[in-house]
Parts: structure tokens; C-alpha cells; sequence
């Protein structure tokens, strides 16, 4: 018999024991609830205060080994697994022969007193077991394991079952997130709540989701970030605002990339984009602390340390110093493309600047090199419309951009303020659009008037949380620290 026969031959079983426990009027769906007063951990911690006691615990059947009249089960709940002593003499004949009919997989209550076995092993010695749900599947491990990452990711509920380390992931996940609501907190921050249906989408530089509204007969788009909306409440009168949520663009995917993705912007009046480094090397240490007890962590094998202060270096300097060229150096745009193309061999594209080239370049040659947690600061204006210009060089901002293990982490400034300048980079942006870049910002006349009514000196900054997480749980994917991650549906 073939495997998959084998397969389907222990399917069809498991329904025809579901269908005897129904006749029998044990229909285990008909259950409505279950009183626990114990779990696995607490258990197996405090385990003088619980010896003797009795104990009702409830889980998932893991495994199963029966000796005569007796039989051994594992049983996962929320903590983990603890070990059950099921006997004929204590269940009685009827119900242990029932008992036994259970299979792997299926969730069980149990009844019984806490003891040692003769191999020192904690477990509950039953007096009532209860099945509270069939399992009409076999969990995977019970044939070929979770072989293929695809099927986890798409079947994640099994995923956390047969794999302890990934329930750990999400529990740490949970962790980080917490913390960086009891550090903001802490300072005082406002926590609120944006539109995540936008009729513009502005905010970032991004390809953004289409929909429809019917009623209105407009199309609006899922938000690529939240930024113009939190600093109109900046405006508004709150000093220090901050959103943690679901952003969404319609870009690639790989593994530090998903559709759907959490992100938090932070945003402070009457502070710059130095105090927004100094509160993102905290928060991230603070984070890094929390999860793992230290600001070192090992990720994928490289040692990284998030201890403040992080290094800072400015992105035209990291060029200059990696490529040997300095485009601001040149007369035209026109001089400073044709070294692009001929010196660096760069895809350069008629519209950009030397602004342009040196993004371009940083992104090409000096990413890579950025392991350890660095600040790249001061960003050409052109790749930067929302920012505020450096006082004393008006090509480039007051941004920066936190990198780790090559990655970019988090992005900030000090905002731009100012209405008029503001309009002419949208103008620009919408040239931009014109000329098929169609991740350039929209015009937005609501925002322009906010920032007319006036916006004081702002700080303004970004966080990816997905990869700060993957980051601080040693996970190669952002798939592997997103519970339902976006996949193409199977044919």
C-alpha cells in the first residue's frame, strides 16, 4: 500500500470513529467548554506546590504509548507539553477502551492528581479523561514532517503545533511589541488610530493597493504609510503621537519583503532628527533587552550589538569613500549621469539628478556593508519631498535612515514645515509621476492647507517592525515572523 493510501485509509478511520462516538452520544463538537485550573508550565515549575493535588489540564495529544492496561500520553496546551498517566483500574473498563480509540491530534481534558513516574518525570495520573474535540487529520510529523516551507507558512496552526520554536517566535514577537508600547508610553506618547483606506496615498515613495468604493464611486487605495495623517494631529495640538498597524504595498516579495506588513511612525513637536536617533537606539535596545535579556544578539551567525550609541555617517560621504566620486562635485546632472554610467556601469535613467545618483549608488555599492547598526544620514532632497533641507547644504535633509545586517530599519527627519516648499517638491513629485514613476507622491491639497495652518519644528520617524523582530528572533524570513504571511493561492 502507497504512503497516500496509507493516508487515506487513517482518514477514513478517524470518521468512522467519529461516527461511533456520535451514536454512542459522545459527539465531541457538541462541548462547549471545559474548566481548567492548571497548565503544563506552572506545573512542572512549582511542582512541590501542585504534588498530590488534583489537577484539571487540557490539550492536544501528541503522543501515545500504551503497556497493557495503562497508557502514556503527551499532552500540548498553551505552555508546552506535560506527560498524562492513564490506568484501566482508574477510568474503569468501558471508558478506557473508549480512551484508547483517541488518536494523535486529538484534545483531551483531563482530571487527575500531580506525581513523579520512577523516571522523575512530572505528569497528571488520570481519573477522568474527556475528549473535547476529533481530530480528523494527521498532524505531519506523523507522516513526512513539515518538509516543504510553503506548507507551513500556509498551514501555519500546524506549523505552531508540531513546532515548538515557532509558537516561541510569536511569543517573543509579542514581547517587542509590548515594549515599544511601555517605552513610548513611558515618554508620554499618544497612541492613536489612522484611515487605512486613503483617497490619496502619500506618505512614502510606494506602489500602492487599488480598491473601489461603491458608494462613493471613488477609487481609494490601502495606505502605504501613515505619515501625512499623523502630523496633521501634530498640528492639531498633540506634541507626541505614534501608530503601530498594517501597511500595505504592491510590490515585490522576498524574504524581507511581504505585501502586508507592520510598520509605526512616531512623530514629536519641537524636536529634530537628532533626538529621533538618540529615541530609535534606545527603543531598539530597549526591544532587544526585553526579548533576549541583552543588546547582543546573534543573527543567522553574525554577531550584532544594538548598545546606543549606534555609528552615524553621512550617505554622500559613504559614496564618496566606497566609489571614489563625489556628484555634487559636478557641474550639470547631465556630467554627473554619463560617470554613473560609464565609471560605475549604474542603470541611469534621463530624469536624475546627482541627488538621484547618489541614492542610487548608495544603494548599489555601500548597503551591503552596513552589519552593524548604522545611521546613514542627511539623504539628497530629491528622494526625500517630506523632509526638511539642511540649513547649511539645501541639497541635502535632516534624514536618516537606521540600517542593520544590510537592512534599512527605520527611516526619519525633521519634517518639512515649511507650505511652499512643501507644494513645489509635490509639483516636482507629480513631474516625476509623469514620467513613469509611479511610486512618486501624489499631490495632497488637505495636507498642504495642514501645513499652512502651521506646523511647528517636528521630528518624524519610521519603524519596519517585521524586520526588526526577524532581527531579535534569529528568523531568515519575514515570513517566518508574520502568523499568515501573503501567498499565491494553490491552483
Amino acid at each position: 500500500m502507497s504512503e497516500e493510501q496509507n493516508l487515506n485509509e487513517v482518514l477514513r478511520v478517524r470518521r468512522e470513529k467519529l461516527k461511533k462516538l456520535k451514536e454512542m452520544g459522545r459527539d465531541p463538537y457538541k462541548v462547549e467548554k471545559y474548566e481548567r485550573t492548571a497548565f503544563s508550565a506552572d506545573i512542572k515549575e512549582n511542582f512541590e506546590k501542585y504534588e498530590g493535588k488534583e489537577v484539571s489540564i487540557a490539550g492536544r495529544i501528541m503522543a501515545k504509548r500504551t503497556m497493557g492496561k495503562a497508557t502514556f500520553i503527551d499532552i500540548l496546551d498553551k505552555d508546552g507539553r506535560i506527560q498524562s498517566y492513564v490506568r484501566k483500574d482508574a477510568l474503569g473498563e468501558e471508558e478506557y477502551e473508549i480512551f484508547t480509540t483517541y488518536d494523535i491530534g486529538d484534545i483531551v481534558g483531563i482530571k487527575g492528581t500531580v506525581f513523579k513516574t520512577k523516571k522523575q518525570e512530572i505528569s497528571v495520573r488520570a481519573n477522568e479523561v474527556k475528549l473535547l474535540c476529533k481530530s480528523l487529520q494527521v498532524l505531519p510529523e506523523k507522516w513526512h514532517g513539515l518538509k516543504d516551507p510553503d506548507l507551513r507558512y500556509r498551514q501555519r496552526y500546524v506549523d505552531l503545533i508540531v513546532n515548538p520554536k515557532v509558537k516561541e517566535t510569536f511569543l517573543k514577537r509579542n514581547k517587542i511589541i509590548k515594549a515599544i508600547r511601555e517605552f513610548l508610553d513611558s515618554k508620554g506618547f499618544l497612541e492613536v488610530e489612522t484611515p487605512i483606506l486613503n483617497t490619496i496615498a502619500g506618505g512614502a515613495a510606494a506602489r500602492p493597493f487599488i480598491t473601489h468604493h461603491n458608494t462613493l464611486d471613488i477609487d481609494m487605495y490601502l495606505r502605504i504609510a501613515n505619515e501625512l495623517y499623523l502630523k496633521r494631529l501634530i498640528v492639531g495640538g498633540f506634541d507626541a503621537v505614534y501608530e503601530m498597524g498594517r501597511m500595505f504595498r504592491n510590490e515585490g516579495m522576498s524574504i524581507k519583503h511581504n505585501p502586508e506588513y507592520t510598520a509605526m511612525e512616531v512623530y514629536v513637536a519641537y524636536k529634530d532628527y537628532e533626538y529621533m536617533m538618540e529615541l530609535t537606539e534606545n527603543l531598539v535596545a530597549y526591544c532587544a533587552e526585553k526579548a533576549n535579556g541583552t543588546t547582543v544578539v546573534n543573527y543567522q551567525g553574525t554577531e550584532i550589538d544594538f548598545k546606543p550609541p549606534w555609528r552615524r555617517v553621512s550617505m554622500h560621504d559613504l559614496v564618496k569613500e566606497k566609489t571614489g566620486i563625489d556628484f555634487y562635485a559636478f557641474e550639470s546632472d547631465e556630467e554627473a549621469r554619463k560617470v554613473a554610467k560609464e565609471k560605475l556601469k549604474l542603470e541611469v535613467e534621463n530624469h536624475m539628478t546627482k541627488g538621484h545618483l547618489v541614492n542610487l549608488a548608495f544603494e548599489e555599492f555601500c548597503e551591503k556593508d552596513l552589519i552593524q547598526p548604522t545611521f546613514v544620514l542627511h539623504h539628497p532632497v530629491e528622494v526625500s519631498p517630506l523632509a526638511k533641507r539642511n540649513p547649511d547644504n539645501s541639497a541635502i535633509t535632516n534624514r536618516f535612515e537606521a540600517f542593520v545586517n544590510t537592512w534599512e530599519i527605520a527611516n526619519a527627519f525633521s519634517e518639512l514645515n515649511d507650505p511652499i516648499d512643501q507644494r513645489q517638491r509635490f509639483e516636482e513629485q507629480l513631474k516625476q509621476r509623469e514620467a513613469g514613476d509611479d511610486e512618486a507622491h501624489m499631490m495632497d491639497e488637505d495636507f498642504l492647507n495642514a501645513l499652512e495652518v502651521g506646523l511647528p519644528p517636528t521630528g518624524g520617524l519610521g519603524i519596519g517592525i517585521d524586520r526588526l523582530v526577524m532581527l531579535l528572533t534569529d528568523s531568515p524570513s519575514i515570513r517566518d515572523v508574520i502568523l499568515f504571511p501573503t501567498m499565491k493561492p494553490i491552483d
